[in-house]
């Protein structure tokens, strides 16, 4: 052991320099001690500790077409609805492609709905879109229980003849239209095992599903935040702003099954 000593000072200063030395040692040597401690004892807390759900956040991973609305048809085509004015536009602009299919309801306010490779389906699958175009319209909100839809090809769907004629969401319809006339509105919510999410799905589509548990949406009294909370408690769902974006706007009746 070096012991450095400093001639220009007396024995005794560095007697009691090196006597402080010592005790700031010794602070640090218990304080470290103590440090080491409560590490241990905060691990075998951790250790005993199970964890919940609850206290897991996870990150859900999202597939492109879950910022639309969107459901998959009892034969696997995806269908997608714009959820405003700017998403209808952005439909028609990105997602439209030739062999693809329109649907809109025939009332003021209503989504674009894409059924993708819409025009080789049959007419089961279509209706099934047609009752899902008809769901997300202002028809819901208007406490309807039916409303025509009708489905055009994509050469008859344009924006407009001349740039910024029309507003946001608005299109150029020309030609025949596929009817469906007194659509009914309604949905059902099941968990989707696939993608891990609630889907919300027309009915139509859902008879011919297997679900083991279920909610039915028609419309009623209830409003759309208790529907949603609703529909996640029943489903075991813990996103509820997840159900809330998917659902339509207006009153709720809810049924559960399963």
């Amino acid at each position: 052991m070096e012991i450095e000593i400093d001639f220009t000072k007396s024995a005794q200063k560095n007697a009691d320099e090196y006597f402080e030395r010592s005790k700031k040692a010794k602070r640090k040597a218990e304080g470290a001690e103590k440090a080491a401690k409560d590490l241990e004892a905060t691990l075998e807390k951790l250790e005993g500790k199970v964890i919940s759900k609850k206290d897991m956040k996870t990150v859900e991973k999202k597939e492109w077409y879950e910022k639309f609305n969107w459901f998959f048809t009892s034969d696997g085509s995806l269908a997608i609805g714009g959820r405003s004015a700017d998403q209808n536009d952005e439909l028609y602009s990105k997602y439209f492609e030739n062999n693809d299919l329109f649907f809109h309801s025939d009332i003021f306010g209503a989504s674009a709905v894409i059924l993708k490779n819409g025009t080789g389906s049959s007419r089961e699958i279509r209706e099934e879109t047609a009752q899902f175009a008809g769901s997300f319209s202002s028809a819901w909100e208007n406490s309807q229980t039916t409303v025509d839809v009708y489905s055009l090809k994509k050469e008859q769907v344009t924006k407009s003849k001349n740039e910024g004629a029309l507003g946001k969401g608005s299109f150029l319809l020309k030609g025949e239209r596929e009817w469906y006339r007194n659509v009914p509105l309604e949905l059902v919510a099941f968990f989707n095992e696939k993608i891990k999410k609630v889907e919300i799905a027309p009915s139509r589509t859902c008879q011919k599903l297997e679900i083991k548990k279920s909610v039915l949406l028609t419309v009623g009294k209830t409003k759309k935040s208790d529907a949603a909370k609703y529909i996640a408690k029943s489903l075991d769902y813990n996103n509820i702003d997840y159900v809330m974006q998917h659902i339509p706007t207006g009153p709720f009746s809810l049924k559960k099954s399963g």
